[in-house]
């Protein structure tokens, strides 16, 4: 509630300092503008764009899209951008404030969720024992764990950039068709990854933002927090549960995410002898990272691997 006052008394007070019109690439022959909330639709722009446009993320590197509050800076590069990429969801409901007030005539406003077919959030903790009410109408964010869903992204994310610079459409199409073919190959590994696993159950302890990616290949999991829950304490029981889970059923590995401490992984891997891991959502990176040129595909084949080491394969 905070954030969304924040928003609400932010945007017009930086807006009433600012005049002349949006910019366009077509009017004035520079490169398409385009912001992002996260990073995993930064990243498909950056792959589909190359050095026609001139990217902007939002949400700092390390940070969370969850605690985000827009500076005035955030707010103009939205006002002047071309292209607009966000999630959709409950994370960044603030971003409806700043389109509300700079106004969407002349950008193209892309909501990844609006691009996929979406789940309802989960409150569960992966167990029989249901500790959190869902809210009506809440649903999981994290589309782009899917590698089926990134691609389906991406795709929306060329046809804006098509649509809104006609001149460079052909560059645009072809890296499109490539990085689109990449992702469906690293699709198609993962799937022939799980076909050889005899158990597809694995274990995090932590939270557990990947449900499309596991829907996409039936694989279960057991968690110690629902989703991408800001809760960072778990109970006792839980963790009892899922050290009997890797005990029982000889899990060789318990996950954890990234910014993540770990704790709660590296307290089951000490009572099962389990090996942990770090498998990656893709929400944010590092500063490193990023300026290393980290890519979405690079963390998904990461996360291939250590999937594999959890499977057994």
């Amino acid at each position: 509630m905070v954030r969304r006052i924040f928003a609400a008394l932010l945007v017009p007070a930086v807006l009433a300092g600012l005049g002349g019109c949006s910019y366009n690439a077509e009017n004035d022959g520079g490169k398409l503008k385009i912001v992002t909330t996260i990073f995993p639709p930064y990243d498909f722009a950056r792959q589909i764009g190359g050095d026609k446009v001139e990217l902007t993320m939002l949400v700092t590197p390390g940070g969370e899209s969850h605690a985000y509050e827009p500076s005035p800076q955030d707010i103009t590069a939205v006002r002047n951008c071309d292209i607009f990429i966000c999630a959709g969801g409950e994370s960044d409901v603030w971003t409806g404030k700043i389109l509300d007030a700079v106004g969407t005539e002349d950008i193209a406003v892309i909501r990844m969720m609006d691009c996929v077919e979406v789940v309802e959030e989960e409150h569960t903790e992966g167990m029989a024992e249901s500790v959190f009410e869902a809210e009506e109408d809440e649903y999981d964010e994290h589309v782009w764990t899917s590698l089926r869903n990134a691609q389906a992204i991406a795709r929306e994310i060329g046809r804006a950039m098509i649509e809104a610079d006609e001149d460079n459409a052909a560059f645009y199409q072809s890296n499109l068709e490539e990085y689109v073919g990449r992702l469906n190959e690293l699709d198609g590994e993962f799937g022939e990854a799980v076909q050889k696993a005899e158990n597809r159950v694995l274990i995090f302890g932590d939270r557990f933002p990947f449900r499309y990616l596991f829907n996409d290949y039936e694989i279960e999991y057991y968690a110690a927090f629902p989703g991408c829950s800001t809760s960072t304490d778990v109970s006792a029981s839980n963790v009892a549960f899922l050290i009997k889970k890797v005990k029982e059923l000889k899990i060789p590995v318990v996950y954890y995410v990234e910014f993540s401490a770990g704790r709660v992984a590296d307290t089951i891997a000490e009572e099962t002898g389990a090996e942990t891991l770090l498998f990656h959502s893709c929400h944010t990176v590092s500063k490193e990272d990023l300026e290393s040129g980290v890519t979405y595909e690079m963390l998904m084949r990461k996360n291939l691997e250590v999937l594999k080491r959890g499977l057994g394969v």
